[in-house]
């Protein structure tokens, strides 16, 4: 496998005139109560599934920065060869959702309740894992064959403990359904994949009340958006360099930035930008806090250390569905207040 270095833009969703775009209100500074940046943490990288690379994104933040988020893998950007696109295999959830958001390549879903589907660029697929259900996520056969570029994003978003036994649920988005944005200046197009911004929502819809956002911001164009103050706020660099915050901390691809409290994000790009990634593309995401402890243990994110011991139980025992699952799952029990 090869990592990519010809210059590209991100595909995703993209437009042909960004100035027909409804434009996000710039927040009057007189009264906007700008977030500081608390942190900014690089991701390791490493191997998940059947072997494909990914960068932990949220590696050593305190989950109460994070919360209501759990995890968050950047999956690639890598190039593979014919037969070495990798996916996962069949393995359980339970207590949380999953959103895949697909930026290059083809994947598909399929779960023991009911759900499938297959994304491509923009694409998100949105599982409620809820009470607990089997799924898998691969390449199609015809890309393992040929071989191609991978680049994706998964995000494990929490479940309040009312809500940890809702039915599974699977979300089909679009990238096309996504809503557009700019800045008044034109030099960023914003994507609201899920929650709102300025008024405007996007499609996905979850349990837990969030915010999900791609954007890509021209080189030396700003970012500034209104963020809703009971929310957490979180920028991930998915390419290119640029500042965070008014403090205009420095910030590059791999880097997460967790922010104070406030009503208004800004992230700004660099006015140069590696050759092989012409903008910055960021993702920014928060969510109302749960505050409410969390155990989890590999798949299932619980409440209670003896609640994550019955999901794998239940796992075990096929009460999580009734497809034949290889998962070999992780012992160790992680528990937090």
């Amino acid at each position: 496998m090869n990592y990519p270095s010809e210059e590209k833009t991100m595909p995703a969703v993209t437009v042909s005139d960004i100035t027909v775009l409804p434009r996000v209100h710039q927040p009057d500074p007189a009264v906007a109560n700008e977030r500081a940046v608390k942190s900014v943490t690089s991701a390791p990288s490493g191997f998940e599934g059947e072997g494909f690379p990914v960068r932990r994104a949220f590696a050593g933040v305190d989950l109460r920065d994070l919360d209501p988020f759990i995890h968050m893998d950047q999956m690639g950007e890598v190039e593979y060869a014919p037969g070495e696109p990798k996916g996962t295999p069949w393995h359980p959830h339970r207590g949380f959702e999953t959103v895949t958001y697909m930026l290059d390549g083809i994947m598909e879903h399929q779960d023991s309740n009911g759900g499938g589907g297959v994304i491509s660029n923009g694409d998100t697929q949105w599982m409620t894992a809820g009470s607990g259900l089997l799924h898998i996520e691969t390449p199609p056969e015809h890309l393992v064959l040929s071989g191609g570029l991978f680049h994706g994003i998964q995000l494990w978003v929490n479940l309040p403990k009312a809500q940890k036994w809702a039915p599974p649920r699977y979300q089909d988005i679009r990238g096309g359904d996504s809503a557009l944005l700019s800045t008044p200046d034109g030099g960023a197009l914003i994507r609201v994949i899920a929650g709102s911004v300025d008024g405007h929502d996007g499609p996905g819809s979850t349990h837990t009340p969030i915010t999900l956002v791609h954007a890509t911001v021209s080189p030396g164009a700003e970012l500034v958006l209104p963020w809703q103050p009971d929310y957490n706020a979180l920028v991930y660099v998915l390419a290119g360099q640029g500042t965070v915050g008014a403090e205009r901390r420095p910030i590059r691809k791999g880097q997460l930035a967790a922010f104070g409290p406030g009503d208004t994000i800004r992230t700004a790009a660099g006015t140069t930008q590696p050759q092989a990634e012409p903008n910055l593309d960021v993702l920014v995401l928060g969510g109302r806090p749960i505050r409410e402890p969390v155990a989890m243990a590999g798949p299932f994110v619980m409440n209670t250390r003896a609640e994550v011991i019955q999901a794998f139980e239940d796992f075990q025992a096929g009460k999580l569905g009734s497809i034949p699952a290889v998962h070999g799952a992780p012992t160790e029990l992680r528990s937090t207040d």
